[in-house]
């Protein structure tokens, strides 16, 4: 249900927050809209570093793939799943050639671990 997805959307944006521990300031933004996700990537261009998960948008959109290539800072590619071992039409990964790092099917770990890498690169 969207609470379900909303309190978890949460829980992990407070986790990243605990692992980042100020280190880094954080921006959290979702949508279900791929033009959306594109307009917020570009507005991010002078940012250090991008945490993506385009969930389905992962295997559909060389629009989120185009505007990733233009960002020129760490990008790392997140799961909660573990996509490449799921359904065969998953096998496709438009966003995994322009991301440095990938964490994946770790659930919220994914998340956490990325601010750690992060953190590892500065």
């Amino acid at each position: 249900t969207p609470l379900d997805i909303s309190a978890e959307t949460n829980e992990i944006n407070r986790l990243m927050e605990v692992e980042n521990n100020g280190y880094f300031e954080l921006e959290f933004y979702q949508s279900n809209y791929e033009g959306d996700i594109v307009t917020k990537i570009q507005q991010s261009l002078n940012y250090y570093a991008i945490i993506i998960n385009p969930a389905a948008y992962t295997h559909t959109s060389v629009a989120i793939h185009d505007a990733l290539e233009m960002f020129e800072g760490v990008k790392i590619e997140v799961h909660l799943s573990d996509v490449d071992n799921r359904e065969d039409f998953r096998k496709i990964n438009f966003v995994r050639d322009v991301c440095c790092k990938n964490f994946a099917n770790e659930r919220e770990n994914s998340y956490v671990n990325a601010i750690k890498y992060l953190k590892e690169l500065k």
